[in-house]
């Protein structure tokens, strides 16, 4: 199998290259508007490859869209923080080529939201609280993973519940029909997230613990592989968890 990889030079870029290279996967093209590529843009390589596998930034990702679509190759995103543009690219282009795109590429990740999905209908009056740590650079709070996680979970509410990200300017009870999400940066931690199911006499809390980005890279690649002869669609970790 051969791999595009877009953002090659960045951190999560080369953990890929080198995660693909280890399950014997050829890297046909490295891409990076920023590094020492042979490749600035997408565009620039004509030559053949089963995917393209992206971990540059969201902005990427009409042009991405664009070029998978006149190629017919299958495309991995794993980038977050898209607007509602990009996003609509996305949806677009998995008309016609197969689109894998997930908030996180883990797949011990895509377990705890069908965990919390789970537990969201067995619970349904516990309080709910999602707190995550990532390292001191990320830029958006709350992460990608904790507003999939929400998601997941308001989804089996019929997305009738709330979010609350800042409870420091108000004085009142905690309303039943909300979802806490507290964002904690520091240091060089990978990321940790924990889902707290708060009842009345018991607390149930899932927890997942990524201690290296190489987590995240082997995730990438089993979603490219995933999409290897699959049809159109929009795709993500939760198909590779039904399949498994």
């Amino acid at each position: 199998m051969k791999i595009i990889v877009n953002g090659a030079c960045g951190h999560m870029g080369r953990a890929l290259i080198a995660a693909a290279e280890s399950k014997d996967i050829e890297i046909a093209a490295r891409v990076d508007k920023y590094g020492d590529t042979p490749f600035k843009e997408i565009s620039e390589y004509k030559g053949c490859a089963d995917a393209v596998v992206d971990f540059s930034h969201h902005t990427a990702a009409p042009a991405l869209c664009a070029y998978a679509e006149e190629r017919g190759l299958p495309l991995v995103i794993a980038t977050t923080g898209h607007t509602e543009e990009e996003a609509e690219c996305i949806r677009k282009a998995a008309q016609t080529v197969p689109v894998f795109y997930s908030a996180n590429m883990s797949l011990g990740i895509a377990l705890l939201i069908d965990l919390a999905k789970k537990a969201a209908a067995v619970f349904p009056d516990a309080d709910i609280e999602i707190v995550e740590v990532p390292h001191n650079r990320k830029l958006d709070a709350p992460s990608g993973t904790a507003l999939a996680l929400a998601d997941s979970i308001n989804d089996e509410f019929n997305n009738e519940y709330t979010y609350v990200y800042d409870r420091s300017t108000r004085r009142q009870k905690r309303d039943a029909k909300e979802i806490g999400l507290s964002a904690v940066r520091g240091g060089t931690i990978v990321g940790d997230h924990d889902v707290i199911f708060a009842g009345e006499d018991e607390v149930i809390t899932f927890s997942h613990t990524a201690y290296s980005k190489n987590v995240f890279a082997k995730g990438a690649v089993q979603a490219a592989k995933f999409l290897k002869a699959k049809p159109a669609g929009l795709y993500d970790m939760s198909d590779v968890i039904e399949g498994a």
